[in-house]
Order: C-alpha cells, then structure tokens, then sequence
C-alpha cells in the first residue's frame, strides 16, 4: 500500500500543477489575452503569437527557463546581441530606403519621434532606476531587437524579459496607441494633406546609400556597427541584385526563424517571479509614456514642417518616426485614409519610418559610448 502511495505521491509531484503559483495563473491568464489579439484581432501576429507562447509555456513550466531547458539556449542568444543583429539583418533585406533617400527631410521626423527615447530617460533615473534608465529609455523607439541589444551591453540581462515584452507589446500595439495622439495633435484639414509624388530613386543610390551610411554611423559610433551594420548589409544584398539568394534568405526564412527563437524566448522571460513585481511595472510604464511622446514629438515636428512648407508635409507621417517597421507607417495611412480615403501616405511614412530605426540604434550607440560600453 506504501508503494502505491509513494508512486502516486511522486507523481502528482511531477505534475504542472506542482510548480504552479498564483502568479503564474495570472500570466497564464495574460499570454491567452495575448494570443487572442494576435490571432482574432491579428495584431502583429508574427511577434504575439511567438511571444505569448513563450510566456504560456514558461508559466505552466518555469523549469524550460533554467539552466538546461530549451528556452535557456535560445534566451542565450539574446544575451549575446546575436538574434537582434540578425533580426536586423532580415529587416535590411526587407526594407526599401527609397522613400528616405527622395525625402532626406525624412530624417528629422525619424530624428524627431526619438525625443520620446531620452525623456523616458531622466523620467527613469527620476523613478530611481539611474543604472538601468538607458536600457529602459530605448523601449521609446518602439524597438524590440534593440533594447534587447542595448540591455545585454550595459549588463542589465536581469531586466531584458521586462524591456523586450515592453518594446514588442507596444510594437504590436501600434494601431491602438498611436491614432488617438496622432488625431489630438492634427487638425482635420491637416490630415487630409495630400503629399506630392516622391522622385524616383536611382540603382546607384540606392546602393551607395548603405554602405555610405554605415561609414559615416560607424565611424562616429562605433558601437552600433553590429546593428547598422547588419541593417546596411541586408539593404546591400536587396539593392545590388547580384545576391537574389542572400536576400531572399535573410528575408524570409532567416528572419522567421530568427523571429521564432527571439520571440520564444522574450516571451520566456515572462515567469511570474520576474514579472509580477513594482520594477516591472515601473517598466511597462515608462515604456508607454516613451512611446507616447516619441509619436507626439514626430506628429509635432511634423506640424513644424507643414508651417515650413505652406503645407506640403502631412503631420500624420512625423508619427513614422519611431522605428516599429512598417507597422508605423501603415497607421499613418490608415488615419490619413479616414479623413481623405483618396489619401495616400505610406510611402511617404515609409521615409520617416526607416529613419526611426536608425535613429534607434543611433541613440543606443550614443548610451553605449556615454557609459563607455
């Protein structure tokens, strides 16, 4: 009879339940809220549905994140800035520059929706975390792959879950936060502008644009040469094309496989103990009101530039600046299409859109070498 006991008694052991905290049945709770708007409501399904995942599984079973467990491996990756420069990589491969080098105006929008980057800044060291306030800011930018690199290089590996789920949640959730700012901060006849057809681009600059901005960004900050780098190398295989199967490569079936593990193992970091807790929280926080007036700042500047040009800028596309690609630049059109359904903005966001992201990395380059990392 002990027997069977002790059998039974070790078995229920070895169940989920087990592990299981009530912390963990609120994240249970919140990956399956996750998965429903990356799947019902289709919100940027690629990162959700990877990242939800992640935190499901770690929740049911925190054990797959320790020292051992599969997602261990992957969450390694991260930690050495491989899978954001391969994200990177795919992303440059991906991208037209077209729009940005027919509008280098462009850059100041992207330069622009940046601000919201440093505010987050001083508004963490005011909330007392000054030794971590860099790694926290670059969730402003919108971007997943570089707050996970800037993370690993200043050493705050034990806040990259909160930070990457920060900076992919609001990237997936681009179309909510964004329109109502967008509309507070425009006029309706301002959305309504129509832009002026963009010139064509030439072969050859599109191919000189690349590699001329990795020398110059290198050269000045030499830290951010892993995600420039890696951006300007996948445009280069897109731009010359003398490598079909190197672009077509990191394109698709690197970049999905890159997309997989990063978002896996993001959303891995997610256990109950890590996340439910005041840091975490402050995070979220701080994330959102950095991306908030990283879109305030472009939609602003935007309206500079209307003023400027007697009203040849549409404001709506200065919202592109934060460098969620090309989630961003299709909200811009869609709130443009709202007022004028004969409006067409996209490729005239695409140019700001772009920017934002090397204006992220850009900003994570200048952190790296004010802390000398």
């Amino acid at each position: 009879m002990s027997y069977v006991i002790n059998t039974m008694t070790n078995l229920a052991n070895q169940t989920g339940f087990a592990f299981l905290k009530p912390g963990n049945f609120i994240m249970i709770v919140v990956a399956l809220v996750f998965l429903y708007l990356a799947i019902a409501k289709q919100y940027e399904p690629l990162l959700l549905v990877p990242i939800s995942f992640g935190m499901l599984l770690v929740n049911l079973y925190p054990q797959i994140m320790q020292e051992g467990g599969l997602l261990h491996y992957f969450y390694l990756l991260d930690e050495w800035s491989i899978l954001p420069s391969l994200i990177f990589l795919g992303v440059g491969a991906l991208t037209d520059f077209g729009p940005l080098i027919a509008n280098p105006k462009s850059f100041l929008l992207g330069a622009a929706a940046q601000f919201g980057i440093y505010a987050a800044y001083f508004l963490a060291i005011f909330m007392k975390f000054p030794d971590k306030a860099a790694a926290i800011s670059i969730i402003g930018g919108a971007d997943g792959p570089t707050s996970i690199f800037l993370a690993g290089k200043l050493g705050q590996t034990a806040y990259m879950g909160p930070i990457a789920v920060a900076a992919y949640s609001y990237m997936s959730l681009v179309p909510i936060i964004q329109p109502p700012i967008m509309k507070l901060l425009t006029t309706e006849e301002e959305r309504k502008i129509k832009m002026e057809q963009l010139r064509p681009v030439s072969k050859t600059e599109k191919i000189l644009f690349p590699v001329i901005v990795t020398i110059i960004v290198c050269l000045i900050l030499p830290t951010t040469a892993p995600l420039v780098g890696m951006l300007m190398l996948g445009n280069l295989f897109r731009e010359s094309g003398v490598v079909k199967q190197l672009s077509d490569t990191a394109s698709n079936a690197l970049m999905y496989i890159v997309v997989i593990i990063l978002g896996t193992s993001v959303g891995a970091t997610t256990s109950a103990e890590a996340f439910l807790n005041v840091s975490t929280i402050k995070i979220v926080i701080l994330g959102l009101i950095a991306f908030a007036v990283g879109t305030a700042s472009g939609v602003l500047f935007g309206k500079l530039m209307c003023k400027l040009t007697h009203g040849k800028v549409n404001p709506l596309i200065g919202s592109a600046g934060v460098s969620a690609v090309p989630m961003a630049a299709r909200v811009s059109q869609k709130v443009g299409a709202e007022a004028d359904p004969s409006n067409f903005l996209l490729m005239h966001a695409m140019g700001p859109n772009v920017a934002g992201v090397i204006g992220t990395a850009v900003a994570a380059g200048i952190f790296m070498a004010i802390f000398g990392v």
